[in-house]
């Protein structure tokens, strides 16, 4: 590749160019940094491209181009969302009948809320560790019995293959791909079906006295699962307890998770199950 060096002269007319040397091109991760970390240069008279040697921030930059790029190689191929959604177009519910990126604004908000909830590690990416530390924070309150641990542990590990495939340490999804995919997966019967199946293990690990009800100290506990406050929690039950009985049943906090992935209606109160949504 030929990196074409422009001479800029005092006067409006005299325009000289200089050739650079030609710069082989190189399949190699660090070929690559080296051709795309440039920058003009002037002194006054000539522009040229000077080479910048890669920053730290570059270099994580690069590494996470890489995970991303495995991440499509390897995660449930793009192919196959399509035909699943083409397949299932025709019996979609009229609450998820919408295009790509066609959804409200409102929807794609809470989609990045619950994308922040699931990246554990907080470095931008969901990956199937953040899952696994998610269910361990769960687990670890002690309120479910071995057998139910062992079956959540087990439907995380199969909700992470159906939706994004390989379970590997390079596979991650960003929050356009979670965005998409999960448009993809309200659009699909079977996958919307099966999306959600872990919120009754969300509920019975925080249902400390095992009575079938949760109450705002126990929702407190779902809360710091995710990483919310107890403020956020308090003012969040508040609002999906509609009845004012102090308690929330597993059937209804199974509805509100459900409702908050497929409603783009801003009235429903599910849109305070999983805490405040994102500003960004």
């Amino acid at each position: 590749m030929a990196i074409s060096l422009m001479r800029c002269g005092l006067r409006s007319a005299a325009f000289n160019f200089e050739r650079a040397a030609s710069v082989l091109s190189s399949t190699s991760a660090q070929t690559q940094m080296k051709l795309i970390h440039t920058k003009v240069t002037c002194n006054g008279k000539v522009c040229y491209i000077q080479r910048q040697e890669p920053r730290e921030l570059d270099l994580v930059e690069q590494a996470l181009a890489l995970r991303r790029n495995y991440s499509k190689q390897h995660g449930r191929p793009e192919e196959n969302r399509r035909k699943k959604e083409a397949d299932s177009d025709s019996d979609s519910d009229s609450d998820t009948e919408c295009k790509g990126f066609d959804r409200s604004e409102f929807w794609r908000r809470k989609m990045r809320t619950v994308h922040n909830i699931l990246d554990v590690d907080k470095d931008g990416l969901i990956s199937f560790n953040d899952f696994l530390l998610l269910s361990e924070r769960f687990k670890a309150l002690g309120h479910l019995d071995d057998e139910q641990a062992k079956e959540f542990t087990a439907i995380i590990k199969l909700t992470w293959e159906e939706q994004w495939g390989a379970i590997d340490p390079y596979n991650f999804v960003t929050v356009e791909q979670y965005l998409e995919d999960m448009h993809h997966v309200l659009n699909d019967k079977t996958l919307k079906k099966k999306a959600h199946r872990w919120l009754p293990y969300l509920f019975k690990a925080v249902d400390k006295d095992k009575s079938g009800f949760i109450s705002v100290n126990e929702f407190k506990l779902f809360f710091q699962c995710l990483g919310l406050s107890n403020e956020h929690a308090a003012v969040a039950f508040a609002v999906i307890d509609t009845n004012g009985d102090g308690k929330v049943s597993l059937k209804e906090f199974v509805k509100l998770g459900k409702d908050f992935f497929t409603s783009e209606d801003e009235t429903r109160v599910s849109k305070m199950f999983w805490g405040p949504l994102t500003e960004v």
